[in-house]
């Protein structure tokens, strides 16, 4: 694609981001289009504005397949442009796009305005592709707060809903609080190494950990929880349960893939690199919370009757599943953690649109009591929710078990043996809550009062045969994913005229504490 960007020019950033700069003028065209055509008496907005989003997540897509092809010269830049980037890109893009696949019904169903909606959806994902994006720490803050204020909105877009309301204030004011946790950690790396710019101060952080410097410490702690309140880990997770439960189904789906893959990339590449001579100061907090956060969750989710609430305490469990990723901080455990991220976008975003399709207008049948005899009285709609259950217990064969296989590897590759054995062991816990559902679609019969599921339209069924056949076939056929994956786990990082340390990092039993795997890009 010509020469080598060298980030000197103003064209070279744009090149950098164009995936996310398609996605903005996508947004910007869909929102303003709509005000214009508002009440024109034309056709209703619904009708083009999902296949309009559609078609900008696919340019986006296209954009971000160009990516391969460019070629980054040496030099510090504010924008990452690696393969681990562009394969988080396309999960992330992936997340959009099954969201707007199965918002259509939703909104037309629940009588919501989709120009607004579709739009926000949108801006949400510029801000996720820029928070992965970045290597550069206002940046990275930039983004964060571009997806976190959209996906706000979303929350509360059902406004005749009190419990929407509910959920987006309260999701607000503990979102404000963690950027407010993540600003002041980055102040304090600011103050430890005298630049935001990550691959230009590696090098002062990694003297500063083996000095044991207090500041470091004290920003690294705050990061941590800032990052921990964004993909809900225990103890900061309080607010994930009502969030998604007062949520719009096919928000609370995106904010359980697309928000929580953001914000894990985000900390992968973080701490795994650019914090990677500084992992004994990180490693023992992350590993304590990825105990509490495969504990505590499948634990409360046991006590469930309500399926989307039991869904959002599954979230918050797989949320500990992927830290064991970060944890094992290394090539394999990135790839595994790629590969487990891509597998729950598939799985959870399918298991919450079917959750919307059961519980009817004002997601009001959402209890299991509501799922009994689903898989005789609808078939389809039963089968696709069992494969979705299946993979999020981690049954053969789906993407959900290999995943789970992959991140046990990577932890016991990295020596975190216990880790590895309450991943086991939580799992099975699990089963009981996943399994409890199947046992009501196909082993008791429905109350005469149960209403039938509304016929799902064509979008709708596109897009479960997608979540669950891409499931089997990632069970089945996982091979050439893993490959690929792993592959860009392992190719992540600064141009190779600005490494991340020339020490070998200490901590890890394994003694790969991502340390960068150079390219040539």
């Amino acid at each position: 694609m010509g020469d080598a960007l060298d980030f000197s020019t103003h064209a070279d950033y744009l090149v950098a981001l164009l995936p996310e700069t398609v996605l903005a003028i996508g947004a910007m065209t869909v929102l303003l289009v709509d005000v214009f055509r508002r009440g024109s008496g034309d056709r209703p907005s619904g009708s083009w504005t999902g296949p309009a989003s559609i078609l900008c997540v696919l340019a986006a897509m296209l954009a971000n397949a160009g990516l391969l092809t460019v070629e980054v010269g040496s030099g510090s830049a504010a924008v990452a442009v690696d393969e681990f980037r562009i394969v988080s890109n396309f999960i992330l893009l992936g997340a959009t796009l099954l969201t707007i696949l199965f918002a259509g019904d939703y909104l037309e169903r629940e009588g919501l305005s989709t120009g607004e909606f579709y739009a926000l959806l949108l801006l949400a994902s510029v801000g996720m592709m820029v928070l992965i994006a970045a290597r550069d720490l206002v940046l990275l803050f930039v983004g964060l707060e571009l997806m976190s204020i959209a996906v706000y909105v979303l929350t509360g877009f059902d406004r005749a809903n009190p419990r929407s309301s509910e959920a987006a204030l309260k999701y607000f004011l503990i979102g404000a609080f963690a950027s407010a946790f993540l600003l002041y950690g980055i102040a304090l790396l600011y103050g430890v190494a005298g630049s935001t710019n990550l691959s230009a101060v590696a090098g002062k952080i990694a003297q500063a950990a083996s000095d044991g410097d207090l500041l470091l410490r004290a920003g690294i702690a705050l990061l941590i929880v800032g990052f921990g309140f964004k993909i809900a880990a225990v103890p900061f997770h309080m607010w994930a349960p009502d969030a998604y439960e007062g949520a719009p189904t096919p928000v609370a789906g995106y904010m359980a893939t697309g928000v929580k893959a953001a914000a894990f990339v985000a900390l992968m590449r973080l701490l795994t690199v650019d914090l990677a001579s500084a992992a004994p100061l990180w490693q023992a907090p992350l590993w304590a919370l990825a105990m509490l956060t495969m504990v505590v969750p499948n634990l409360i989710a046991l006590a469930q009757t309500s399926v989307k609430r039991m869904l959002a305490y599954s979230s918050v469990a797989h949320a500990g599943y992927l830290l064991v990723g970060v944890v094992a901080s290394s090539a394999l455990g990135r790839g595994a953690s790629l590969f487990y991220l891509a597998a729950y976008t598939l799985m959870t975003a399918g298991a919450f649109a079917v959750v919307y399709r059961v519980a009817g207008k004002g997601d009001a049948q959402d209890r299991l009591s509501d799922f009994r005899g689903l898989g005789w009285r609808r078939p389809a709609l039963g089968a696709a929710l069992m494969v979705f259950l299946f993979s999020l217990a981690g049954f053969p064969p789906t993407a959900g078990f290999v995943g789970k296989l992959y991140l046990l590897r990577a932890a016991i590759d990295a020596g975190q043996v216990g880790l590895a054995v309450t991943l086991v062991m939580t799992s099975l816990v699990a089963y009981y809550y996943y399994l409890r559902v199947v046992w009501k679609m196909y082993f008791e019969e429905a109350a005469a009062d149960v209403p039938e599921p509304s016929p799902a339209g064509r979008s709708f069924r596109l897009a479960t045969a997608v979540c669950a056949g891409g499931l089997l076939l990632g069970g089945l056929f996982p091979g050439a994913a893993v490959t690929g994956i792993e592959r860009a786990g392992a190719r992540i990082g600064p141009p190779a005229a600005a490494p991340i340390s020339t020490d070998e990092p200490a901590g890890d039993p394994a003694g790969d504490t991502g340390t960068i795997e150079e390219d040539g890009r």
